[in-house]
Parts: structure tokens; C-alpha cells; sequence
């Protein structure tokens, strides 16, 4: 098991054994609060490729999206080739809003390829002062 282990460990570029143990253990904290608290907040990436040519499919993803405006900071278009696009969006919401968004959009009809990775976040909000105003910032803690 511990060669198995030390194998794994250089294939992903770690030079010690701490250092994998912390962020395996990192990674099933974070899939534990994913999984436990849909209410929870994160930040997300949505990468998917679609066939732009299929019929009224880009028009049908872009109406998703605008459906669920308030989850998007921001998007990547990539035309890849004739027919295929590959879009990457960056979403924060709650864990159930961003997930349920997600598998729309990978499930629409002509996306052939789609995934979602998710980071659990807290939002604090907090007061910040401006002559003559004040207003909140909304700031993810990871």
C-alpha cells in the first residue's frame, strides 16, 4: 500500500508525503460540506462544449443562463472549430442553485461535453465607508 501510495504521490507532483495527506484531506472536507450543506455557499467553474450549429441550442443555453443571471460573474466563448464551441462559466450561489444550473445546461440537448467543479465558500458581508456614503461588500472566504 505505501508504494502505491509513494507512486501516486509523484504522479501528482508532490515531493512529500504531508502534502498529499493535506490536500487529500482538504478535498473530502470539501466534498463532505458540498455534499451535507445544499444551502452552503461556493464558487464554481461550468466548462461545456456544444455544437453551435444544432438547432436554436446556443439560443436555448443563452436563455438558461439569463434565467439564472444572479449565479454568473463571468463567461469564456471559444469557438474550438466550425461547429464546436467550448464556454467556461464562473458561477457563485448557493451549492443547490449553482449545481442545479449546471446540470440544465449539461443537460440541454446537444451539449456533448459538460463539468462542474465546485469550492465551498463563506460570504461575509461587510460595511465599507466612502465620503459621503457607505455601502456592503459582499467578500468570499475560502
Amino acid at each position: 500500500m505505501s508504494a502505491q501510495f509513494d507512486k501516486l504521490m509523484r504522479s501528482r507532483g508532490y515531493t512529500n508525503r504531508s502534502e498529499a495527506v493535506r490536500d487529500m484531506i482538504r478535498k473530502l472536507l470539501e466534498t463532505e460540506h458540498l455534499n451535507s450543506d445544499s444551502n452552503g455557499d461556493c464558487v464554481a467553474s461550468l466548462s461545456y462544449i456544444y455544437n453551435h450549429h444544432e438547432s436554436d441550442l446556443a439560443n436555448r443555453i443563452t436563455s438558461t443562463h439569463h434565467d439564472h443571471h444572479n449565479l454568473t460573474l463571468s463567461s469564456l466563448h471559444v469557438h474550438m472549430d466550425h461547429f464546436n464551441c467550448l464556454e467556461v462559466t464562473i458561477l457563485r450561489g448557493t451549492i443547490k442553485n449553482v449545481t442545479n444550473f449546471a446540470n440544465q445546461i449539461i443537460a440541454t440537448r446537444g451539449v456533448r461535453h459538460g463539468k462542474l467543479f465546485m469550492a465551498p465558500i463563506e460570504i461575509r458581508e461587510e460595511q465599507h465607508m466612502h465620503e459621503p456614503t457607505s455601502h456592503i461588500h459582499s467578500n468570499p472566504l475560502i
